[in-house]
Parts: C-alpha cells; structure tokens; sequence
C-alpha cells in the first residue's frame, strides 16, 4: 500500500479551558490529490489544519511525511517541511508590491537593501513556472481579490510547498474567478502538488476535489471519494440532519418604504469617486440583495448605511423613515431602528475578551429590560443570553463564554442573534453567512426570511451568489461604484450571468434601471 504523503494518526486536541477540539481524529492524503475537508462550524477543521501547519501541537496523536514522524512546532517548521497555507483573509500587505510580498521575510538583498529586480526575476520565474501570470510591480491594493490570492498560492509556492491548505478559497470570488482558480489547482496538481481545500460551498468541493474528509463535533465522520457521495449526504453527515438549499418564500406585502437612498455620491480625499449616482429604496417585507466584485463601492454604502463614512466627501439623501442618516451618530441611526450585521465580526462585531452575554447586550444595555440605573440587571441579561443561544443554537459552554474561544460560525451566530433579535426596521446584513457552514447558513437564511415576514426592511450584502438570487426580493449589482443592473426575479438568473454583471462585462442602460427602480 502506498505511504500517504501525509498523516495524522489518533490526534487529540484538548486546550487549557477542558474544550476538545479534535478527538481521535485520522487523517491522510495522497500526493497529487484535491482533498476537502468538510465540517460544521466547530467541528474543529481550522484546528486540524493549524497543527498541520505548525500554529498548535496536538494533545496526543502522530504526524507523519512520508511516512517519517515530524514534530510541527511553528509555521516555519511546516514551510520548511514543503507545506503552504492560504487563509481565508489574506497576509499581503497592501502599500507593497506584487513582488515585495513574494520576498517578505526571504529578501534577496543588494549591499544594504532590498535586490528588487532579483525580487521580480524570482516573481516572475515563479509565476512562469505554474502558468499564474501576476504583474510583479504592481501594488498589492490595486489588485482584484482573485489576483490577490493568486500573489498567496505563488508565494506559498515560491517557499517550496508542496502541500497548499487553501482555507475558503472561493469566498470572495465571482464564478468566473472560481473557474479560474480551479484550472489552476488541476494545473498545480498535475504538477504534483496536493492541495487541501476547506470550503462550506459543496457544489463546488464536488466539482474540484478528489476525496473528501467530514469532521462533526470534532470527531471524523469518514473519508469518501466525492464521487461517490452528494451533497445532500455530505450535509447530513456534516450537521446530522437534511439541510434544505432551497428555500420557498411566502408572499409579503411591501409595506412603507423604510430606506431611501437618493443620487448618493461619495468621493475620497483625493476626489476620486467610489460611489456614483446611487439611487434605490427598501420598502419593509422586503430584502434588497447588493452584489458586486469586492472593492466596487459596497463597503461605501454599506457606511454611509450605517454611520461610518469617515475622511471622504458625500453628497445626496439617505433617509430612514424621512429621517437623513448621512452624518448622523450612530446611536442615532440604532435609535431609528436599524441593526447591522458587519462582514468583519472580529474587530467589527464582537469584542473578542467580553463574554457571550456581555456581547448580546452591547447594543441595548441601556434599555430599561437590561438596565435599572448604575447596574445591569443580571437575571434578564442571563435569561435573554440563555433564550438566545438555544434560539439560534450557539455552540458554547454558556453564556459567559468569552466568544473569543468560539468557532468563526458560532461567533458569527452571536453577532446575527444580537441584531435580528432587536427586531429591527432596518437590517443591513454584510456577509453574514460567511464562513459558516451549510447548517449554520440554513438558520441565518430563515431569521432573515422571518423578520421579512415581520415587515423589516432588510439590505443584504454578500459575494455568495447563491445567496442574494435565493434570498433577495430584488437584486442590485455595482460596479465602480455605480449601480449597473436592477434584476426583478433575481431567482430566475444564473450564477454565470451574474458574475457577468459583476465584473462589468455586461450592464443595463442607465435609463432602463432608473425607469425599474422608480416603479419600486
């Protein structure tokens, strides 16, 4: 039988605080494979995959490379043993260039400083030798997010790996980014490279992947030639139930407009525009989905939505129930009725040290329910937390869990619980399945559709296609700040030509689209 070029046998990861992460788990892969790694949020994925890149140690088990038993102290450690890892959020530092990220921390260096056209040779070599063209001189904040982790895999490459771990590579992609990057992985693997690719999108761990490993509470559900098993099945083993992926939505009737938003313009210190032009309106029971490339002018809207514009110049209405938002505090804005659930939960959403219940409460703790003068009041703050992590089926310890110790998902799942349980006028919904699994989707998926039901006017923001065509009402696409198409049925259009839109290959006359958003 053939050595497996890597394996973890019977790892165990208990950290300090009692919580088992990794139980007994095995794990294997081949030379020249696309291996998934599947798992709900907390099934202990991202821990595995830490200790294979040396950022933690197991409590008990083995690691092995071919068939040799390695200790895996540090990144380095790992790099040094031919093993990559492209997270999710990416490790490039912007003002750089392509070629200076490539280097960082292995600079070739020329007398005192940096050899930089040694620096574009060896970019330039790498990028030759696994067919990713990349412009070595350009600056790492002026490329596309699929140019951006293209600059990931080629210096991981670069750094001699030979194992890639791409944790949640399509996030961020349009379908035709993802097509791409999936010619370059079955390039990479015709090379030899094996690649472990962690991804909640289950179409796309069909299309893409060899075999399959599913962790469930932390434990290995088995290991399945993805051919073999559909996506239905990999949900079940995943969650432990059938997850539904459609969704019927009742009819609402669209009550008052609860969001105007009127030739809304926002420029940069320097004048450059980042959002022209905008005009639409969210009426209550209704969801407006946004989609766009990132860097096309969401983040902009989303705060001029939310209070945040800072350092730019901006001009027009934005108007919630006729009240102007557009520089007003935002406790203001929370007092009108809107939550907001913002794509960054770590430094955005949560306070990371507070616990649980502390952070459910930070935005109503002055509230009479919560609060009676100088003190809070403790039973109402347990009862609230408690009744709110079984509503959305948090996995914790309990309330006064610092949420920093939860999984990205169950951190998410508090953030989400916070805002949809405020029932709001207005939720601005930024991302807010990313990075969760299908099960966890499937929950945040029916809150917003409830609150729809309740007549909340809901904006949604997300680069998961399948998302805003399934959820939304109405569909916004932007590109270079400006709104360029209105879909009516965003249900009845294909990833494919969404994307289109997207990456501004296609577009609707700028008449067409005022004439259908004036009907709204």
């Amino acid at each position: 039988m053939e050595t497996p070029l890597l394996e973890m046998r019977g790892i165990t990861k208990v950290y300090p605080n009692g919580v088992v992460a990794n139980r007994d788990v095995n794990f294997s892969l081949r030379e020249g494979e696309i291996h998934a790694l599947a798992g709900e949020n907390g099934a202990g994925k991202s821990t595995l995959m830490k200790m294979i890149f040396g950022m933690e140690e197991p409590s008990e088990g083995e690691i092995y490379i071919r068939g040799e038993k390695v200790r895996l102290q540090s990144p380095q450690d790992a790099i040094d043993r031919g093993i990559g890892m492209v997270h999710q959020h990416f490790m490039l530092v912007p003002s750089f260039t392509v070629a200076e990220n490539m280097v960082l921390g292995m600079e070739p260096r020329k007398g005192l400083g940096i050899h930089y056209a040694e620096a574009i040779r060896m970019t330039e070599e790498t990028a030759r030798k696994y067919n990713l063209a990349v412009n070595p001189k350009a600056k790492v904040e002026d490329l596309t997010v699929g140019m951006k982790q293209k600059v990931e895999i080629l210096k991981a490459l670069l750094r001699g790996a030979k194992i890639l771990i791409l944790d949640e590579p399509t996030a961020v992609l349009t379908p035709q980014e993802t097509e791409e990057l999936f010619r370059e992985l079955q390039q990479l693997k015709e090379h030899g490279h094996t690649i472990v690719f962690i991804s909640h999108k289950l179409k796309e761990v069909k299309a893409i992947c060899d075999r399959i490993t599913i962790l469930r509470g932390g434990s290995s559900e088995g290991v399945f030639q993805t051919a073999d098993v559909s996506e239905q099945e990999i949900s079940r083993l995943m969650v432990g139930r059938d997850v539904v992926l459609k969704y019927d939505k009742p009819n609402v009737a669209l009550q008052e407009p609860v969001l105007t938003v009127q030739e809304l313009n926002v420029s940069d210190r320097q004048g450059n525009s980042l959002l022209r032009d905008v005009n639409f309106t969210v009426h209550g029971g209704q969801i407006v989905g946004i989609a766009g490339v990132e860097g096309n002018g969401q983040r902009e809207l989303i705060e001029a939505l939310t209070g945040g514009l800072q350092g730019v110049s901006s001009n027009g209405a934005v108007q919630v129930k006729g009240t102007e938002i557009r520089e007003a505090d935002i406790l203001t804005i929370r007092n009108l009725g809107v939550a907001y659930i913002p794509e960054d939960r770590m430094s955005q959403g949560s306070a990371a040290e507070a616990s649980i219940s502390d952070n459910l409460i930070s935005t109503r703790y002055r509230s009479k329910a919560m609060n009676k003068g100088f003190f809070l009041r403790g039973s109402s703050v347990m009862e609230m937390a408690t009744r709110l992590i079984e509503d959305f089926k948090i996995r914790c310890s309990g309330p006064k869990q610092p949420i920093g110790m939860l999984s990205g998902g169950n951190m998410q799942k508090v953030v989400v619980a916070r805002e949809c349980s405020a029932n709001p006028q207005l939720l601005i919904a930024e991302q807010p399945t990313r990075g969760v699994d299908v099960g966890a989707a499937q929950l945040i998926h029916q809150k917003l559709l409830e609150l729809r039901e309740k007549q909340s006017a809901i904006v949604l923001v997300s680069a998961d296609l399948n998302e805003v065509l399934e959820i939304s009402d109405c569909l916004l696409v932007m590109y270079e700040g400006q709104i360029v198409a209105y879909i009516e049925n965003p249900s009845g259009m294909s990833e494919e030509e969404l994307g289109l839109y997207m990456l501004g290959i296609k577009r609707q006359d700028a008449q067409q689209i005022r004439r259908a958003l004036s009907h709204v």
